[in-house]
């Protein structure tokens, strides 16, 4: 074997272009963060991207100091080039140079098949395209042949400065708008503006740090170092800010940026670019290296999910040490040591920030609620350790990710009643202590009850005025009909409030309903055709037979009497089989319209419900049960002056024009 012959060799085929070009990225805001750190390696000042839909084209265009055929040879074309070697600073403006693995701009492929570059450098124009099909081309041959871009004539370029990249033939499954991409290179970049001289332009219109849109979303703030600072002055509805140390601890590390928290979970959700802002993003010289830290965490607690922030650590890409961000550009290598001990400040800073926003919270919480008069009244009659216990129950709610202020109302209105609850079950507990000396306790148990019984009571009533409220909304009587056949049956407080709600006994309701079944064979075709739904149940310790008819279908007492009398026999003797005589049973017909006998006389209606009442039986329409019900639950409602301290407070905050949440 010769000295010049080599047992082994090692080649690299153009196939490496398919896994670090074609598929590095999925979206054109980290393509074009790609090109855009390219643009700041060559001190570029101005970046102009144009989105041409019509034309289906994107085109970048730099002010840098551009390149010549042999940069971009040995550089750009160079996979692979390392330009930390040779240029860790740029020329011009000393910037910390971005690129590093020489393999960014590869990813123009993931969105284009086409990709033509324009450049000028010394007065001297050249350029090229490079088209991803005859890549594909040749390695789909198996050669390793060279793959040579297309020169483009020098004459139709018209740079006068740096670099311009037009980007053909987008790969139609990537969609861009104007807003959402604005929104995404502003959050991909830390160095935009007039401080870092650099500049990106989208469509003619500057890309600026407010281009983010989460600077009003910052309730609490903590800050690391300058950037952070700067952060706390556009944050428009700031409440709270702390300064943290930046110094990652035994090392010479330091982290510069910021950690918030949003007022509302709710309010990290884009609804432009559908993504989510409750994330970490790391950063480094400038750009985005990772979208999000806060996940490796693992952090279960709610305060996590009012997070977000920006982490500077530029540590992490130290010229002098080895390279540990993944193929991808997107993440590092976890078991790097730099990589663990930005994670282990993290994890102590997002403890303390989970002991502050808690104590933030609650502090909140306990000053929102006491808006209410009836509730600062309230909270004023409580010893201390109560008073500290409420103003846990109260940060609670505040910590919880409301939709709306009405939830909130409510969640005041049931938290109070739980605190009323334990109160009393603490009350119930020292029952054993009450003698003949102290029967005064005993009176104040059953206030309590009494007072804790009406409030929950009065809720109740107040849900069921709304139910009632949506029922009488409806006109169309074949409406009414379906709503009342679904719910009639679990809610029989419809047809009388002290029917809280129906009871089954398996046995007994099949027993009955099967009767019930026979039945049916002895009716006329116009009886049961007449029939929507027939129900068996059991409440305050009644047998009820409760029979629908279609709303359309017009009825006499003597066409009711026939069937009521046959369902009234036939659960008499369901019962006597069973061994339950004697127990009460009554037939209830729920119609879309009076019987028709009622109309013949003044008295008329009297007499039915008087024939029907001696048949354990009576006749409710569709309009009256909904009438009566809104009647009974309004009356209850109404008479506020006749409940408890409790009831008062719980009615006083539920009343619709109590605004202490939203003048909060």
């Amino acid at each position: 074997m010769t000295a010049t012959e080599h047992k082994y060799e090692m080649t690299l085929s153009l196939n490496v272009l398919r896994h670090l070009g074609f598929g590095l990225y999925s979206n054109i805001a980290a393509v074009l963060s790609e090109v855009v750190s390219n643009a700041w390696d060559a001190d570029a000042e101005n970046v102009s991207i144009f989105i041409d839909a019509d034309k289906d084209r994107v085109i970048i265009e730099d002010d840098g100091h551009g390149m010549t055929v042999g940069d971009t040879n040995d550089k750009y074309l160079t996979v692979g080039y390392e330009r930390r070697k040779s240029e860790r600073r740029t020329p011009v403006m000393d910037r910390p140079a971005m690129g590093r693995k020489g393999i960014g701009k590869l990813s123009l492929f993931s969105i284009a098949r086409t990709v033509e570059v324009h450049t000028i450098k010394d007065g001297i124009k050249h350029g090229f395209v490079m088209d991803s099909d005859k890549i594909q081309a040749i390695i789909a041959d198996g050669r390793d042949a060279e793959y040579n871009p297309e020169a483009v004539d020098p004459g139709d370029i018209d740079l006068t400065r740096g670099t311009r990249i037009i980007l053909t033939n987008m790969k139609r499954q990537l969609q861009w708008t104007g807003k959402p991409l604005r929104k995404r290179l502003a959050r991909r970049f830390s160095i935009i503006g007039a401080f870092h001289r650099f500049n990106i332009v989208l469509d003619g219109e500057p890309i600026t740090i407010k281009d983010r849109e989460y600077q009003d979303k910052v309730q609490y703030l903590w800050t690391f170092g300058d950037t952070g600072l700067r952060c706390r002055d556009i944050a428009t509805n700031l409440e709270e800010h702390e300064e943290r140390d930046n110094r990652i601890e035994d090392s010479d590390y330091r982290i510069d940026g910021w950690i918030a928290a949003a007022f509302k979970s709710g309010q990290l959700k884009d609804p432009d670019t559908k993504e989510s802002l409750n994330n970490l993003v790391i950063m480094v010289r400038g750009k985005l290296a990772q979208e999000d830290i806060l996940e490796e965490f693992g952090e279960g607690g709610l305060y996590t999910k009012y997070l977000f922030g920006e982490i500077h650590a530029d540590f992490l890409d130290l010229d002098n040490q080895d390279d540990i961000a993944t193929t991808s550009r997107q993440r590092f290598i976890e078991e790097d040591p730099r990589y663990k001990a930005l994670k282990s400040k993290l994890n102590d800073e997002l403890k303390w920030i989970q002991s502050k926003w808690t104590q933030l919270r609650n502090r909140q919480g306990t000053e929102q609620a006491l808006l209410f008069p009836q509730i600062k009244e309230w909270f004023g009659d409580l010893d201390d350790d109560r008073k500290k216990a409420a103003e846990r129950l109260f940060g609670r709610i505040n910590q919880l990710p409301l939709v709306d202020d009405d939830q909130k109302r409510q969640l005041f209105i049931s938290g109070v009643l739980a605190f009323e609850s334990l109160t009393l079950r603490r009350m119930l507990h020292r029952l054993d202590e009450v003698s003949t000396e102290n029967l005064g306790a005993l009176k104040d148990v059953f206030i309590q009850l009494d007072d804790l019984e009406a409030s929950a009571y009065y809720q109740i009533a107040k849900d069921r005025l709304k139910v009632i409220q949506k029922l009488t909304d409806l006109v169309d009587e074949n409406a009414k009909e379906r709503a009342i056949q679904e719910h009639l049956h679990k809610h029989l407080w419809l047809l009388d409030p002290s029917w809280e709600r129906a009871t089954h006994t398996a046995v007994m309701e099949k027993r009955v309903l099967t009767a019930l079944e026979d039945v049916d064979a002895t009716l006329t075709d116009e009886q049961l055709n007449s029939r929507l739904d027939i129900y068996y149940c059991t409440t305050g310790n009644k047998h009820v037979i409760i029979e629908l008819k279609r709303a359309d279908r017009r009825m006499t007492t003597s066409d009711l009497l026939e069937q009521v009398s046959k369902y009234y026999g036939t659960t008499e003797n369901a019962l006597a089989a069973a061994d339950r005589k004697n127990e009460p049973i009554e037939v209830i017909c729920v119609l879309g319209s009076r019987l028709q006998d009622w109309d013949t006389s003044p008295s008329g209606e009297d007499r039915s419900r008087e024939t029907l009442r001696v048949n354990n039986a009576r006749v409710v329409t569709y309009d009256s049960l909904i009438d009566n019900a809104l009647k009974s639950y309004q009356d209850y409602v109404d008479r506020g002056e006749e409940a408890g301290r409790v009831y008062r407070l719980i009615q006083g905050i539920s009343e619709p024009d109590t605004n202490a949440i939203n003048s909060a």
